[in-house]
């Protein structure tokens, strides 16, 4: 039954107890004169809408009940839709022009569940039964309950079919609605903006100039036509002694790719690894060319170079995969009752997913690369089998850490465009987006951006952007009208474009990039995704940047640390039979030191860096110490209304801070008018935060819910004793105590 409750009755009712049961909820009948007004589906270009259903209840999640909001429910080639059928009350403020509230891509949907005689049931393909309830799982962890029970059987079938068929079959990669927005939208709607996004050898060459590193490496134009390697871009930095043909010798495996290089002259770079199945004959060929190699960035005594295995010395992308399933359903609720069940060991839980050991593990690693560039002054080469993964995390967070560009809006978008859309990474199999197999599924960027969110709250005038912007682009995963995060390399994605292979009556397709932001927000939620306390770098002027540029640097980055001499022997003569092996997969090499180990051995700059004040604009390093590790909430338990702080959270210091910053452009705007000088008034698009009555903690993405009843004692306790109801009877009981 979905009555709302007893007092149901029309006017002039007596007030006697019903004797009958009804089996028609008032939201029905009040709908019944509504739901003439029919509700149509806002589409994009090349969407077509596939099958719909009338009367589904969407339920309110929070208390259990069968409450909720009657409307349409339609799936098409791009989303899952629910359109009530009466209006909202308040439009979101923080509202997407692309996804709306009860919006779900096809890819953002994780599992299907139906309801069968109160048993929970996966959805799959072949169906004989079909639900009377529908719980849709999603990846960016909303929970939807959809009831269909006052559907008609007719399109009962037609929505559950077309929805399972939609998300839960593997797809052909042309299926995609990447390629049927991108034929369909106008040709003359591409946006530009001002991200280097590393496809021309220009992007390269000047990155090298802004990192001094254009004096030992050189970009080269080898793989223009990807005869080299289709993994690799068809631009990238090698160091000044590799040829051409080393390159192709390999397919560009074994070869020091240039990442980032750090004031001090030293470099980070990284390699794909040779297969571990060889002969010796093989084995023997590729130790000679590895050797070769090596002595294009390692020249002892001066010029050392460091070899780390991530695959030996961090969780596999196998563990972060397990860990993240564990992680994200402690926050995929179904109704308040079983977030409250799981309060009292919350803690315990979050901890046994291993998800922020992971996280520590990661920046614990960077800290430790940081250690050898910066106070060591030794080259780093990380590798990995196809160095698009690990070395991909690893080499973003050291460039975030170290070099302060990376950490406004621009610089960190061009960095995912240097590190991850050209370094290859597969986005199309990691995110699986075709679900053809899941055994390549692992949110390996979903952990560099909470490993990012980590120095953002431990650092926020650092960063120019805000979690809000962290959270945005973590849900652009799922978002297929975005070229960014749907292929696995940058061959994949020229092929496409050019239609070969796909549709040649296509011709050439133009891709949206997610950086064009106003494709989704409007100028006043955009500006939720900059950062108002951001500290810009002082700009010196010329005479003042010759004379300290190079101490300026060197202050800022490395506070107290004592300028160390390099080591007394390099390894080249005496380990490098140990690197190759290590490299080939024979054997783990004792050389390859063990994460605690290295630990130790940054202890010192470590410790160091954090006994002196923190330099907004130098070296950055994470706490990693018990609480320093947080989780993500904006991102995590933006959807669960119970976990909210009414008022609290990071959105109450800045609404505080930019009601302060308003009231004193204000005063200096009246001084300046008295002057007769006209100033423009930056802050108008902050307007959205000036109620602060109304924001919680989840803020943008929820403001002020009711919340559920939350026990008093823990839950545990809680079962043991009588129900809510009971005690409410027995309140007598406990009222009357003796005056004495």
């Amino acid at each position: 039954m979905l009555g709302a409750g007893g007092g149901g009755g029309g006017a002039g009712a007596k007030p006697a107890k019903p004797s009958f049961v009804s089996y028609i909820s008032p939201e029905e009948v009040h709908l019944k004169e509504s739901i003439e007004k029919e509700v149509k589906p806002h589409l994009l270009p090349g969407e077509a809408l596939l099958c719909e259903a009338d009367m589904v209840l969407k339920r309110v999640q929070d208390d259990g009940s069968n409450r909720g909001t009657y409307g349409k429910l339609t799936c098409t080639n791009f989303k899952i839709s629910f359109l009530g059928y009466c209006a909202l009350e308040e439009e979101p403020q923080f509202k997407n022009k692309v996804i709306e509230e009860n919006d779900i891509t096809l890819q953002c949907v994780d599992q299907l569940y139906g309801i069968y005689d109160d048993r929970r049931k996966p959805l799959y393909n072949q169906l004989r039964r079909y639900p009377e309830k529908m719980i849709i799982y999603c990846k960016d962890l909303r929970v939807f309950h959809f009831c269909l029970r006052y559907t008609k059987e007719e399109e009962v079938k037609r929505i559950v079919s077309g929805i399972v068929h939609q998300t839960q079959i593997p797809k052909l990669f042309k299926r995609l609605f990447l390629f049927s927005y991108a034929t369909a939208a106008p040709r003359d709607t591409e946006i530009k903006n001002q991200t280097v996004m590393f496809d021309t050898i220009r992007d390269w060459r000047q990155e090298l100039e802004r990192t001094k590193g254009n004096l030992k490496y050189k970009a080269v134009s080898a793989n223009e036509d990807y005869k080299v390697s289709k993994q690799l871009p068809p631009y990238f930095v090698v160091p000044m002694a590799v040829s051409e043909d080393s390159l192709l010798q390999y397919q560009g495996k074994g070869v020091p790719i240039w990442c980032w290089s750090c004031h001090t002259g030293a470099a980070l770079l990284k390699m794909s690894a040779f297969s571990k199945e060889q002969d010796d004959s093989a084995s023997q060929m590729h130790k000679i060319f590895l050797e070769g190699m090596y002595k294009t960035v390692n020249k002892p005594p001066y010029e050392a170079m460091k070899l780390d295995d991530l695959a030996s010395s961090l969780p596999s992308v196998q563990d972060i995969q397990t860990a993240y399933s564990k992680f994200k359903q402690l926050f995929l609720v179904d109704n308040s009752s079983d977030f409250w069940d799981t309060d009292v060991k919350w803690f315990s839980l979050l901890e046994s997913t291993n998800w922020q050991e992971i996280i520590r593990r990661y920046l614990r690693k960077a800290v430790e690369v940081i250690d050898l560039l910066e106070a060591q002054n030794t080259n780093v080469l990380l590798v990995e089998e196809n160095a698009s993964d690990l070395c991909c995390v690893i080499a973003s967070l050291v460039q975030i850490m170290m070099d302060s560009y990376c950490r406004t809006k621009l610089g960190f978008q061009s960095l995912i465009q240097k590190e991850w859309i050209m370094g290859g990474h597969a986005f199309l199999n990691r995110c699986n987006h075709l679900r053809q197999t899941e055994r390549e599924e692992a949110p390996i960027f979903l952990l560099f951006l909470d490993c990012v969110w980590q120095l953002v709250q431990q650092y926020p005038p650092a960063f120019e952007f805000t979690e809000t912007y962290l959270t945005v682009l973590s849900d652009c995963l799922y978002i297929p009208i975005f070229s960014t995060f749907f292929f696995n390399c940058q061959h994949q994605k020229d092929t496409a474009v050019t239609g070969g292979g796909y549709d040649a009556e296509i011709g050439r397709l133009s891709f949206l990039s997610v950086w064009d932001w106003s494709v989704q927000f409007e100028p006043e939620a955009l500006a939720l995704l900059n950062n108002p306390l951001y500290v810009e770098k002082p700009k010196l002027d010329k005479n003042q940047r010759k004379t300290t540029r190079f101490k300026h640097q060197r202050q800022l980055s490395l506070p107290l640390t004592q300028n160390k001499p390099p080591p007394k022997r390099g390894f080249f003569k005496e380990e490098t039979d140990q690197l190759i092996k290590n490299i080939l997969g024979k054997r783990i090499s004792r050389l390859i030191t063990s994460s605690d180990e290295l630990q130790s051995t940054s202890r010192e700059f470590y410790d160091n860096w954090h006994y002196k004040p923190v330099d907004l604009h130098g070296i950055l390093l994470p706490r990693l110490e018990g609480p320093g590790i947080r989780v993500w909430a904006q991102r995590y338990l933006r959807w669960i209304p119970e976990a909210q702080l009414p008022g609290g959270g990071t959105v109450a210091t800045a609404t505080t801070i930019l009601h302060t910053m308003e009231d004193v452009q204000s005063l200096q705007k009246k001084v300046d008018e008295k002057r007769s000088e006209v100033v423009s008034s930056e802050m108008e698009t902050f307007a959205l935060t000036r109620n602060p009555a109304r924001l919680s903690s989840l803020f943008p993405f929820a403001l002020l819910q009711r919340h559920s009843f939350k026990p008093v004692l823990p839950t545990s306790i809680w079962k043991d004793l009588e129900s809510e109801e009971d005690l409410a009877r027995r309140d007598d009981d406990f009222v009357e105590i003796g005056d004495d």
